[in-house]
């Protein structure tokens, strides 16, 4: 071969190992670093660390960053109201089926399509046309005093309303959600005007005028003022795990009563979320839902908040565990919110304040 020959051959053979190094092996690590799998802005009227820590413990899973916006719940559905198409919220977690019917209603959903979902949560804790996802429960119960009534002497919500019972209820405002869900249930279970009757029979029975939120209520029965206060439960799971010893003692002189065991069941509520019609990053919105619905998110929420899993495979609370099981009422809550609007008539009707 000769000089010239070789030289060509050489360039070839060079030629050829520098395009093979540039392609590297099929079989070969990817030396960059790991792809950005994006985030998931979201909306939010709850203010638990446990959270926090359930978005932390997403994001270290999934890669996929979650920003958040805290606020009060009317608040924050009044911007997305007014930021519409140019809204960066891609979903909306706030409490109870009432506020989320009103987001609804609003036209500020879209349909949650995950099959891991409606596997996780069941169909009473879901919104109809899927515009909502419940995530943790809550138990609207009779917290009674334990060193004035015995719990024998309770029974039903419908009790409550007897004589025996006179200056002896608390309760908060009928503006609050909790209350007006409330009796949206009645309204369904009852009939309207059985309804109304039971409000008015709660007003006539009230210790005081509505004032401050349920662990006012709660707080107040150990004071003396009231001898039993409709509360949720997590508001006295919270006073029980406090690092504030006061508080504590206010949950240990309170006990828990569910009631209508014997008949429709205990009254209970959610917190849930949405997803945004605008929303941008729909795929890891629906990821998050699924991770928060898993029986591992589940479980902590109910530990870190005293809030009843959504998902009925999950591990309550040791907590919760000390109050017992109970019978819950038998309605998809749906209808809780779009009986939202009676019910707040109905409060105004009787002077419910």
């Amino acid at each position: 071969m000769n000089k010239t020959l070789k030289l060509v051959f050489l360039a070839i053979v060079v030629m050829s190992l520098l395009i093979t190094a540039g392609c590297g092996s099929l079989n070969e690590e990817p030396t960059t670093e790991p792809e950005d799998k994006g985030f998931v802005n979201l909306y939010t009227s709850r203010h638990y660390d446990i959270d926090r820590e359930l978005y932390d413990m997403f994001e270290e899973q999934t890669g996929i960053k979650v920003n958040v916006v805290e606020g009060k719940g009317d608040e924050l559905m009044e911007r997305l109201d007014r930021e519409a198409e140019a809204t960066e919220a891609d979903l909306f977690i706030t409490v109870d089926a009432g506020n989320l019917a009103r987001l609804k209603e609003r036209g500020l959903t879209q349909p949650i399509n995950s099959d891991v979902i409606e596997s996780n949560i069941p169909e009473k804790l879901r919104d109809l046309d899927n515009a909502w996802v419940g995530l943790t429960k809550r138990a609207r119960v009779i917290v009674y005093a334990k060193d004035r009534v015995d719990p024998s002497e309770l029974s039903t919500y419908e009790a409550l309303t007897e004589s025996e019972w006179k200056n002896r209820v608390l309760i908060r405002s009928s503006e609050n959600i909790y209350n007006q869900s409330l009796l949206a249930s009645f309204i369904h279970l009852k009939g309207e005007e059985a309804s109304k009757d039971w409000a008015a029979g709660i007003v006539a029975n009230m210790a005081r005028e509505p004032q401050g939120g349920d662990t006012d209520q709660v707080k107040a029965v150990v004071a003396g003022e009231g001898d039993v206060a409709i509360s949720n439960t997590y508001y006295v799971g919270r006073l029980l795990n406090s690092e504030n010893p006061e508080d504590v003692k206010v949950g240990q002189a309170v006990g828990i009563f569910f009631p209508n065991q014997d008949s429709t069941g205990t009254h209970i509520n959610i917190s849930g979320a949405a997803l945004v019609k605008h929303a941008k990053n729909v795929d890891n919105a629906i990821k998050f839902l699924e991770f928060l619905t898993d029986v591992k998110a589940q479980k902590v929420f109910a530990e870190g908040n005293n809030e009843y899993p959504a998902n009925p495979n999950a591990e309550i609370s040791e907590t919760l565990k000390s109050w017992g099981e109970f019978k819950e009422q038998d309605i998809n809550l749906t209808i809780v919110g779009d009986n939202n609007a009676k019910a707040i008539q109905t409060f105004n009707e009787i002077g419910w304040k």
